[in-house]
């Protein structure tokens, strides 16, 4: 395949990442022009070589082919890393002297006929109008020729080891839940040099993901995990997405730990060593995070959704960590602060020591919040971003406490509602939390009353 320009299909240039359904939005066509794009941005930069990994699926190594023959077009080799977890690709774009980008094939937690690609260019995120970018290039190609060739390395066993820099020495008894995804086999090397007893569950990687689905941040995915827990009696289980950089957990009376409550835990640790540091989460988070980041000496900041918008407003602030809802935790404290969800299990084994408390005392300990799960509902896609502001506006002009870091989240004595545009789908994102049952019925009414003033109803939640 040597194309001379590529047409995109509209729906798969997205925010964070480019993704599509196999065969339908997203081919191998589309993986040629984004290697031919990438590649002629990174030439144009004094970039010569790019490294390239791919998750389970069963159509990246198909993806992996035409994106490698994109590149070598454009004049930059390729070091072909094969399958692993997103991390892993991030880890080698950080550690190869002489690479300069980076793309990981993965469909992450959607279903099994999607796939796509995260991109790291010269350590940066990839994404926003860069993504817009190829698309626009390809349409007109305006690609450099080249010709160049791709090796192939094997760098688990050193990602592995790196990851191991950070354990504790005090054993710990853990369930680890790969479902099926890509993180399966760093798993089972990583817990054969962790001390303590391991036990796993799904470290085949199987595209069709036969077990449930990898997302972590469904509690219905978590069911396995916290009978296997409650069977051994263990001290705690995580899990993780299907590409490794999302991670779950639970404690060992099988509660879930979600995001910004991980976050609770790693920030405690990370204060301990850095005091005063800036610890930023999405706008998602509970109250309870920032409060207790705040209580820690820590300066709480409230940012964003996107790991790609956290990882530069890191970068910005010199923050040692930051966190998502969805999962994603990024260490720079002591690691390169990029989301990697086998280095954050092994950290909440190492804060766990260091704290001196097991994870189930700590879940124990956090002010118990009642809060929605995140609802997503349908939206036409040319009238998200103008509802949000439509609320903005009637908002500003009725006194309300705003933030409006990303979409409407409001403070008001019973606790605080969000809305707000999803990046990447034609959906508004909603989220409410309160100190108690009345207290959360009186905020939904808020945004239900928010939304039928643009039009809209809240109807039924739609999934990711």
């Amino acid at each position: 395949m040597k194309l001379t320009s590529h047409i995109f299909h509209p729906t798969s240039l997205r925010e964070y990442d480019i993704r599509g359904i196999i065969d339908e939005t997203l081919g191998a066509k589309d993986a040629y022009a984004i290697g031919r794009g990438f590649g002629t941005l990174l030439s144009r930069d004094g970039g010569k070589k790019a490294a390239v990994g791919y998750d389970g699926r069963l159509s990246s190594p198909m993806l992996e082919e035409a994106l490698v023959q994109g590149f070598n077009d454009s004049g930059i080799a390729v070091v072909r890393i094969g399958m692993g977890p997103t991390p892993m690709l991030y880890y080698a774009e950080c550690v190869l002297d002489d690479v300069d980008g980076g793309i990981e094939i993965t469909g992450s937690h959607n279903p099994a006929n999607y796939n796509g690609f995260k991109m790291v260019f010269k350590g940066r995120p990839f994404f926003g109008a860069d993504i817009q970018k190829l698309g626009a290039m390809a349409a007109a190609g305006d690609w450099d020729d080249g010709s160049t060739g791709s090796e192939t390395l094997d760098i688990m066993d050193r990602y592995v080891a790196r990851i191991l820099q950070a354990a504790p020495q005090k054993a710990f008894r853990i369930g680890w839940d790969a479902g099926n995804g890509a993180a399966g086999p760093v798993i089972e090397k990583l817990v054969k040099s962790l001390p303590g007893e391991h036990h796993l569950l799904y470290t085949d990687v199987d595209g069709k993901f036969p077990n449930h689905h990898p997302d972590p941040t469904e509690e219905a995915n978590l069911e396995d995990l916290k009978a296997l827990v409650a069977d051994k009696k263990l001290d705690f289980g995580v899990a993780f997405d299907g590409d490794g950089d999302r991670i779950g957990a639970i404690d060992g009376q099988g509660r879930v730990i979600w995001g910004d409550q991980l976050l609770q835990i790693y920030a405690q640790d990370v204060l301990n060593a850095l005091p005063n540091s800036t610890i930023i989460a999405d706008v998602k988070a509970s109250q309870a995070l920032y409060d207790r980041v705040d209580e820690l000496g820590g300066k709480p900041l409230m940012w964003k959704t996107g790991h790609s918008l956290i990882k530069s407003k890191m970068k910005e602030t010199g923050s040692p960590l930051a966190g998502e809802m969805s999962g994603h935790v990024f260490f720079k404290h002591e690691y390169y602060g990029f989301d990697d969800a086998p280095y954050a299990a092994v950290r909440l084994m190492s804060a766990a020591a260091n704290i001196g408390q097991s994870i189930t005392e700590l879940r124990s300990a956090m002010k118990e919040m009642i809060n929605t799960p995140e609802m997503r509902f349908q939206v036409d896609e040319s009238r998200k971003f103008a509802v949000i502001d439509e609320i903005l506006e009637r908002l500003s002009t009725d006194g309300a406490d705003v933030n409006n870091t990303d979409g409407a989240r409001v403070n008001t004595a019973d606790g605080w509602w969000l809305l707000r545009a999803s990046n990447t789908q034609d959906v508004l994102v909603a989220r409410a939390e309160a100190s108690s049952e009345e207290g959360l019925e009186r905020l939904m009414a808020q945004i239900d009353e928010q939304l039928a003033l643009s039009g809209l109803e809240r109807g039924e939640s739609v999934g990711h």
